[in-house]
């Protein structure tokens, strides 16, 4: 069985263009999420998925794999799978899905968030829940919030803050939801083959057309954040943590 983590990358986006380019203390965002993804105990290969000839020669001047992808992809997640199909990966190999714009997650997420796959060749997808300790994030809807239930299976991810506390008397988690999937190739082709979800739509969480369409999502719950940058202020936040490491 293969792990292979790839990392969708895209040049283009309307708020923070050339993102994976973009220096992190020196870096290339993109070269720091991949060296960490390679750091990983249980990965077996990293590959950047990507949709732009700069991002390719980028990878490739620090030593890394790149794979072009159809600009047509709907999704990362399409971008991903049609990486993995590029790169021989079939059946029950394990696709780990990073995000290209979380320079500081630390790679023992990768080992949390394959490990259900390993243990156990009936479950297809997982991902991870991170419990919030920023009160900002409990409200702000670029933080989504994610619930599941008694084992672990997801039950809903939002942009609105749930749970909802109707009586604002009890203490209780808030699970963030970090984008860190991981999923067989099977599990990956019958996913792509769906139609957009409804919730996904409204949404826009792509994640969610999993669930509308019967198929399970286990959360895994890290003791690791993963901040994202969305925009180019969020870099100095992110060198100053990098610091803090």
């Amino acid at each position: 069985m293969k792990v292979v983590v790839i990392i969708p990358a895209r040049y283009g986006s309307t708020r923070f263009e050339a993102k994976p380019l973009a220096l992190i203390a020196g870096k290339p965002m993109i070269q720091r999420v991949y060296e960490r993804a390679a750091a990983a105990s249980s990965v077996t290969g990293v590959a950047v998925a990507t949709d732009d000839e700069r991002i390719v020669s980028a990878v490739e001047k620090f030593g890394g794999q790149a794979v072009m992808t159809s600009d047509a992809c709907r999704s990362g997640t399409d971008r991903v799978f049609e990486a993995g199909r590029t790169l021989g990966l079939t059946g029950s190999d394990i696709v780990v899905n990073v995000q290209g714009d979380q320079p500081v997650f630390a790679p023992e997420c990768i080992d949390e968030v394959t490990a259900p796959l390993i243990g156990d060749p009936g479950t297809g997808m997982t991902t991870l829940a991170f419990a919030i300790v920023n009160e900002r994030e409990l409200t702000d809807p670029k933080d989504v919030k994610m619930v599941f239930d008694q084992d672990g299976w997801a039950l809903y991810f939002s942009r609105a803050t749930i749970p909802h506390d109707r009586d604002g008397n009890m203490e209780f988690d808030t699970y963030k939801h970090l984008g860190v999937y991981a999923y067989t190739m099977d599990f990956l082709a019958e996913f792509c083959s769906l139609p957009e979800g409804h919730l996904e739509k409204i949404e826009k969480l792509e994640q969610l057309r999993a669930l509308e369409y019967g198929l399970g999502i286990k959360a895994v719950v890290t003791a690791y954040d993963s901040p994202e940058v969305d925009l180019p202020e969020d870099i100095a936040r992110i060198e100053a943590l990098l610091k803090d490491e």
